[in-house]
């Protein structure tokens, strides 16, 4: 099964070395350091308050219970002291234990909430090929299962790698002065222990890595599948969704297997040697207190020692899915974040835009050689009222994208009074320019909120804008007017309201330049009377593009521009279109032919195809 998953298809190994992502991960780290200190500190307390309980034990056998040269009732009261200095430790660990987890995982959120808002920032600035070709999912996944796996690096993983660290050096050093032989019999397993390590990594990031990339699939599928159930049911493709899906569960569920056996060779061969270890103590040790060379506490004493000496191997080998899966994880992010936006920042802003724009030899398309647009040539004159008609993938929205600079053409350039597009500002560019399209995005709020869009605007000013855009009626019905709170996708309103909604919004920004593209497709003829009047109060005295208008709209074009093939075939006035018999008086007829008849529904005066 063939998948296109655009930048992410080259996923492939040793892309970055780990001690790069090492780098990367701890300048997050960095604005946190504080807290991480802190933790750091709380951890130290922790190792050494579990250092010393094998040491009290030791003491405890030595002096209390296996010397008879003191009294009965002193080595009771002694092993009293003993037993009381172990709780205390114990508690001790505990609290630091305690507070080192909690601002630990402060710490962490508060990494992650900068990462999670650097990738998002950085991900609205990528120009729509990159969204085009990278199927959501992917980077839902990204912005939520990797940055979680990240976060449970730094809440289990840093600070577990250095306690362990910390406690494998001290009690190495420990081990030493208790029995300097025995401690380097010990030693001897070691090469063991690093050749299982880098076996077993090399084995785990293959599969960690191809965890995430079937994850990722999945999610992607999941993504695609819901949001067009309806599409599914309407093909009766039910069947063939579910075998899909079925398949990438399948590898998944495969994949997923292979990490449990590398887990299930890996785990029980370091307990393995952990046994060999406590038995040659058993065989060596004991023949040193039967010839009095080492006391039976240093020899109880070693074997506590010992077996916190496998503790931090242990936890490596149980932290190791989280360390790799969060350093797949690492590499994704990154990777996704050290890639630069196709549409760069210019610096021009602040001037006083008239209107005028220019095409001038412009080559574009979506995949070359495939020009959508070849060697297009197009002058609106500033306040120029202009109808883009042509039938489906002549260019029209492929124009209205590379204006906003959605995209950049190949070859060409655009201007706006005679500054070249790629010069501008992006955030002011887009302020100039007012869209409305078919399909109205409502969010979650009041009306008020929906229409300004978090511009600042009076009571005044606004019940002038509702009035322009002939929602004053429809927010009056409303029950708290226009502070109601509207549902989730703004189900009360019809397409045509919010049609006049997004015209309000235009209203609201005051832009120099108007775009509506399909914006009276779909709506009752009602409701196009009134969202023409809008459009004729919003357009006056700016520069305005129409796509694919009803017939009347057209009508009062300053001029109409039909497209062929990614060039202009005709423009001129409705009038003059119409007498010169070309292809604009064809798709005039051929949308007169399709009309019904009157009184049997309503007459659709739209170009059928623009």
């Amino acid at each position: 099964m063939e998948h296109n998953f655009g930048f992410f298809e080259e996923d492939t190994l040793g892309e970055l070395h780990d001690r790069h992502l090492w780098r990367r991960m701890f300048s997050y780290i960095r604005p946190q350091a504080k807290g991480m200190i802190i933790a750091i500190l709380l951890a130290l307390i922790v190792i050494a308050t579990g250092l010393v309980l094998p040491h009290l034990v030791r003491i405890a056998i030595d002096r209390f219970i296996m010397d008879d040269s003191i009294t009965r009732t002193a080595r009771l009261v002694g092993l009293q002291q003993m037993t009381a200095i172990f709780i205390v430790m114990v508690i001790m660990g505990f609290i630091a234990s305690f507070f080192q987890t909690t601002i630990l995982e402060w710490t962490s959120q508060n990494i992650m909430h900068r990462v999670r808002q650097h990738l998002f920032s950085h991900l609205l600035k990528q120009d729509l090929a990159f969204f085009n070709k990278t199927p959501t999912g992917k980077l839902v996944t990204r912005l939520s299962n990797d940055i979680q796996n990240m976060n449970e690096m730094f809440t289990s993983v840093i600070v577990t790698l250095f306690n362990d660290g910390v406690q494998f050096v001290a009690i190495l050093v420990i081990l030493m002065t208790v029995n300097w032989r025995l401690a380097l019999m010990m030693l001897a397993l070691v090469p063991l222990i690093i050749l299982n390590l880098v076996v077993f990594s090399r084995m785990a990031r293959k599969v960690f890595r191809a965890i995430r990339t079937q994850l990722a699939i999945i999610n992607s599928f999941l993504q695609e599948s819901l949001a067009g159930v309806a599409l599914i049911r309407h093909f009766l493709r039910e069947d063939d969704a579910v075998a899909r899906f079925r398949q990438e569960n399948q590898d998944y569920t495969q994949k997923n297997l292979q990490q449990i056996k590398i887990f299930a060779i890996f785990v029980p061969f370091i307990e393995v040697l952990s046994a060999v270890a406590i038995a040659l103590i058993i065989w060596y040790g004991g023949g040193q207190v039967l010839k009095l060379h080492m006391t039976f506490g240093d020899l109880t004493a070693f074997i506590f020692y010992m077996r916190l000496f496998f503790k931090p191997v242990r936890e490596i080998s149980e932290k190791y899915s989280i360390i790799q899966s969060a350093m797949a994880s690492a590499e994704r992010i990154f990777e996704l974040l050290d890639r630069a936006p196709a549409i760069t920042d210019g610096n021009e802003r602040g001037v006083s835009l008239q209107g005028e724009i220019c095409f001038s030899e412009v080559h574009f398309a979506y995949q070359e050689p495939e020009w959508i647009l070849a060697g297009f040539n197009l002058n609106i004159q500033a306040g120029e009222t202009i109808a883009i008609v042509g039938a489906t993938g002549s260019g029209k929205t492929t124009i209205i994208n590379l204006l906003e600079r959605l995209y950049s053409p190949q070859h060409g350039t655009i201007s706006i009074d005679g500054n070249m597009l790629h010069d501008f500002d992006l955030r002011w560019l887009r302020q100039q320019i007012g869209m409305v399209i078919q399909d109205v995005l409502l969010i979650p709020g009041s009306l008020r909120e929906n229409i300004c869009l978090g511009e600042a605007i009076s009571d005044e000013a606004l019940g002038t804008i509702l009035a322009k855009a002939q929602l004053t009626e429809v927010a009056s019905r409303l029950p708290a007017g226009i502070d109601t709170v509207i549902g989730e996708g703004g189900w009360e309103f019809s397409t045509g309201q919010k049609q006049l909604l997004a015209l309000a919004r235009v209203l609201v920004r005051d832009p120099r330049i108007l775009i509506l593209d399909e914006a009276t497709a779909n709506i009752d003829s009602m409701t196009e009377m009134l969202v023409e009047r809008a459009v004729r109060a919003t357009i006056r005295s700016r520069t305005s593009i129409l796509i694919a208008h009803r017939l009347s709209t057209i009508r009062d074009a300053d001029r109409i521009v039909v497209l062929d093939q990614g060039r202009i075939a005709e423009q001129g006035s409705y009038q003059e279109l119409m007498r010169q018999g070309g292809i604009f008086r064809d798709l005039v007829a051929q949308q007169q032919l399709k009309a019904p008849v009157p009184g049997k529904g309503f007459a659709v005066n739209s170009l059928p195809v623009c």
